[in-house]
Parts: C-alpha cells; structure tokens; sequence
C-alpha cells in the first residue's frame, strides 16, 4: 500500500513547511519538499492543502479501565476516541483490577490490547512497597517506566515506606527505567480533610478540593522525589505536575515534567460551572498556578503534555470534595484544546509537537514514533482551522459520554488520523477494523 499526503504544513522537530509525505505500508517512506515527491502510481492520495500534519500525538498517560472497570469504559472505546483526537500511541496506567504490578497481569493487558485496541498501547509497571525485585524480569523493550504512587492510590500502589521509595528509585536507576510518579503527601492530604469535614460537614463542596489536596501537599511529595532522583542517579518524570512551586525541582537533566490538558484549561475559578466534573488528583488550583504551567510549557520547564484520561460514570461524579470520585475525560480532544492555546499565544504549534510527540518519544526511548521522519512508523494526525464546532454528547467516544468540555465550542478539528500508516480515521469516517501495535522501548536512540 502506497500513499502520498500532498500539500500539508508539516509541523515537525522545530520547523514549519509544505511538505508532501509518502507512506509505503506502515512506513513513512520520504518527506519532501513541496512538489518534489516521486511522480508515480498510489494507491491512495490525501490532499492535505490549508491542513496542518503533525506526528501522531503519543499520549503517555491515561487510565483505560480495563480491566476489572469496563464499565466506565474500555480499552475498545479509549483507543477510538484517542484516534478521533489525532492520538496514535498511548501510555495506560497501572491502577485497574487487578492491578499491573506482576508479570502475569501484565502480559493480560498486552494481549488484550492486542485483541481490542485501535491505535498503538503500551502498559506501566506499577510499583509496590514489595515488588521492587520483580523489575528485573521486566522486558525492558515493553515497558515505558515505573509508575510510582507517592500519594493516595487504590489498592496497595501507595508506596509510602522510606526503604521501598529508595530500593524503587536504586532499581530504576540500574534498569534504565524512567520513573513516572504521582506526588501528592497523603498525611497533609488527611489532615486537610479532616479540617475541611469539621468546618464544612461530611462532604465539602467541590470548590474546597485544592485546599485539601493542596499545592503544599503536592510540593512535599515532589520535593521527596526530586531527593531521591538526586540521590541515586534515575529518571523521574513528575506526573500532572500543578503548581508554582514544583517548577522549581526542575533543576536536573534526570528531572522532568509533565502539565495535562486540564490543569493548563481549568483554574479553581471553574469549579462554580463544572463543579466536580473538573475533579481530579492532584487538584484542579488557582489561576496562579495555572498561568505558571502555561509559562513553562512554552518556555521548556515542562517536558511533556499528557491527559491523565480517566473516565468515570457520571453518577459517580456526585457529590463534593468527599464522595465524587477524582478524573476526567479528555483524552480526543487534547490536541484540539491545545491547538486553541496556541492561537490565545500561549504556546506555539512547533512546541506543541515537542510537549506531544518529541519529547514522549526522548523521554521513554520510544522506537520509531513520535518524529515524521524517513524509516518511521506512519503515525500523523493531520487537523484543519474550521469554523467553530460544539463539544456535544454526540461527539464524544469514550465510553462514560460525556466530557468536561462539553459546551466548548472549537475551530481546530482533527480530520485525518493515520496508524502505522492506516487511515484509520477519514474525514469522520473511522475504520472499526483497524488494530494498533504494542509499543518498543529503547532499541535505538531517539
């Protein structure tokens, strides 16, 4: 199969220009200047003109729910709507049921995936305080790092015992394998709750969310983990990074970061309209610390923009600070909403395709994605400026129905998506046939 993609502005490695594109098979094949591709038979054209190409967004965290949660959705449904939002590979967590924490059920995902999902997937390994020593089991080439619960989880993912935090990070150093952590302090976390319930009655209101998971409690945690990313050498990646402060860590190589979709769109101010729908841990802050994250997305503090997709049903979205449950979805409509920021002037395209494509691809040694370059995996999503649409319930693919952006009206509009190199979306149409390949790690530099 042999397709050319004319006329696009390609948006790739800090340049912006028409370039055609040929794909043979699952292969980006050439990248040439505009009129210069080899003339010759295709078997499909796309003519791309007032469209901007970029490479398949990789989203490198999101909570598909499968398995143990299918109904709030599915490794079937996620994966659609991440191909109507022009995202090719994704990162999926490790909290579901059971959790990712052993080889077993590790290898159950993967083929589940292989079965189900219709863009590329990969799966974390989730940390313990007593599974340290089954790291070195791991397939390196499989996995794109440890996910590190420094704060509240489910199950027995928090990993609050001093020893097991430094054997982790030991480990991961000698494996050569990012950590992925949520930092938030869960002493500071119970007593804020504490406090918050005596003054506000069993179930606070939603607005008092970020005082009781704080920016002090997120501080603390991130501080911890910057220490000990110090201490022994490995790569940490802080996950949903949210306030001023943790900015500050960011002063190694071995230290990254990551801002999502929703804390760089939403601010405290928010939670009066979309009340716990914007719920999520860490906590949705104030505009203080929302303005700082969009700072340092632009100027390269933050390395990566991810969603934190996390789906729920919408009747468990009730109630306050207390009882509705944390997350949200928003993993199709990422690139769009960023897209929108751009043209606010709060970040340029180029940078986006660094905190969507690039720097995933850097950061966890992914092979052969995340750049449109010759010998690639043909992985692009290509969007057209329109004129303004509505987010409805019609229009959205996750399988809970609804998002927190519904009512948002946007003027970017994902219209291409190509998967090793199948048009997997096209002009709305979606090919339900279509399946993703599992993820490689570090077998070339990037």
């Amino acid at each position: 199969m042999k397709t050319i993609i004319r006329n696009g502005i390609v948006i790739n490695e800090g340049e912006k220009s028409r370039k055609d594109i040929v794909i043979e098979n699952d292969i980006i094949s050439g990248v040439f200047p505009l009129g210069t591709a080899p003339r010759g038979d295709y078997d499909k054209e796309v003519d791309a003109t007032g469209c901007v190409v970029f490479p398949g967004i990789i989203d490198s965290h999101v909570h598909f729910r499968e398995p143990g949660m299918t109904k709030k959705a599915d490794i079937e449904s996620e994966s659609r709507a991440a191909a109507y939002g022009g995202v090719t590979t994704y990162f999926d967590m490790p909290n579901t049921v059971p959790q990712t924490t052993t080889l077993d059920t590790l290898r159950e995902k993967q083929l589940l995936a292989r079965e189900k999902s219709h863009v590329n997937y990969a799966f974390f390994y989730g940390a313990t305080n007593s599974n340290v020593e089954t790291f070195k089991e791991l397939d390196r080439h499989t996995v794109p790092g440890i996910k590190l619960f420094m704060g509240s989880s489910t199950g027995n993912m928090l990993v609050d015992d001093n020893d097991s935090l430094s054997k982790t990070f030991v480990m991961a150093k000698t494996l050569q394998l990012p950590i992925m952590a949520h930092c938030e302090d869960t002493k500071i976390i119970n007593e804020n709750m504490k406090k918050a319930k005596e003054l506000y009655g069993e179930d606070p209101d939603v607005c008092h969310h970020p005082e009781i998971r704080s920016a002090e409690a997120c501080f603390r945690s991130s501080e911890k983990a910057a220490h000990l990313a110090k201490e022994t050498g490995a790569h940490l990646h802080i996950a949903h990074i949210t306030t001023a402060d943790e900015l500050t860590l960011l002063t190694e190589e071995n230290i990254t970061a990551e801002a999502t979709v929703a804390h760089l769109l939403f601010s405290s101010d928010d939670y009066r309209q979309k009340g716990t729908r914007i719920k999520c841990n860490p906590s949705v802050k104030g505009s203080e610390h929302r303005e700082a994250l969009r700072k340092a997305v632009a100027d390269g503090r933050i390395a990566t923009i991810g969603t934190d997709h996390a789906p729920h049903c919408l009747s468990e979205k009730e109630g306050g600070a207390a009882k509705a449950v944390s997350g949200m979805p928003m993993l199709q409509f990422s690139l769009v909403a960023m897209l929108t920021l751009s043209d606010e002037g709060v970040l340029t395209q180029e940078r986006i395709a660094e905190l969507m494509c690039h720097n995933p691809a850097r950061i966890f040694s992914v092979s052969k994605r995340g750049f449109i370059r010759e010998g690639y995996k043909a992985d692009l999503a290509i969007v057209r400026h329109t004129k303004a649409w509505e987010v409805t319930e019609d229009v959205i693919q996750s399988k809970c129905r609804w998002s927190p952006l519904e009512g948002n009206h946007f003027t970017w509009h994902v219209v291409h998506t190509f998967c090793n190199g199948n048009h997997i979306l096209n002009e709305g149409v979606f090919d339900a046939e279509s399946r993703g390949e599992q993820v490689l790690f570090r077998c070339e530099k990037v």
